[in-house]
């Protein structure tokens, strides 16, 4: 009978508004914490994983070998290998395919590539339109690899830094 009317007087007495609107006084002068993205950037961590990128060899061979390992080792699928040998007997990719709308993004790929060949950039500023926007191929990502190589660079330095 005593909880019944107490629970009466906290219904009246608007008890869970009350103390509702303290918090909500208590953050309304605390300092703010919203980015503003496109002009103000967070911190990125070093384990980020974003946009993937084939890599080459100082000499522009590039690193694939074709042991088809990260497609292997994918779990959402993403990746397709087609592989033929060359003339000097070494196995190089003809066709390498990721579809980003499918990748989970995992860092398999990478982990499980015994040549370096594949990473995933702290590139996140990507995006597609269309359906197919998000499929990139062999010279996709050999292009992005070119173009970031000394940022994939440090980050591999800063890597082996941390093991």
């Amino acid at each position: 009978m005593i909880d019944r009317i107490r629970d009466l007087f906290k219904t009246f007495l608007l008890i869970e508004l009350v103390k509702g609107m303290a918090i909500t006084g208590r953050y309304l002068f605390a300092r703010k914490i919203t980015v503003q993205y496109p002009e103000e950037k967070t911190p990125i961590s070093p384990r980020f994983r974003g946009l993937h990128a084939l890599r080459r060899y100082p000499n522009g061979e590039e690193r694939c070998i074709a042991c088809k390992l990260c497609e292997a080792v994918c779990p959402a699928l993403a990746i397709t290998i087609e592989s033929a040998q060359r003339e000097d007997g070494t196995r190089r990719t003809t066709r390498y395919d990721i579809d980003l709308t499918k990748c989970i993004f995992c860092g398999m790929c990478e982990e499980s590539c015994p040549v370096d060949s594949i990473v995933e950039t702290r590139i996140l500023e990507y995006h597609g339109e269309r359906r197919g926007d998000l499929y990139y191929t062999k010279e996709m990502l050999l292009a992005i690899g070119d173009k970031y190589e000394a940022q994939i660079a440090a980050d591999r330095a800063s890597d082996a830094a941390y093991r």
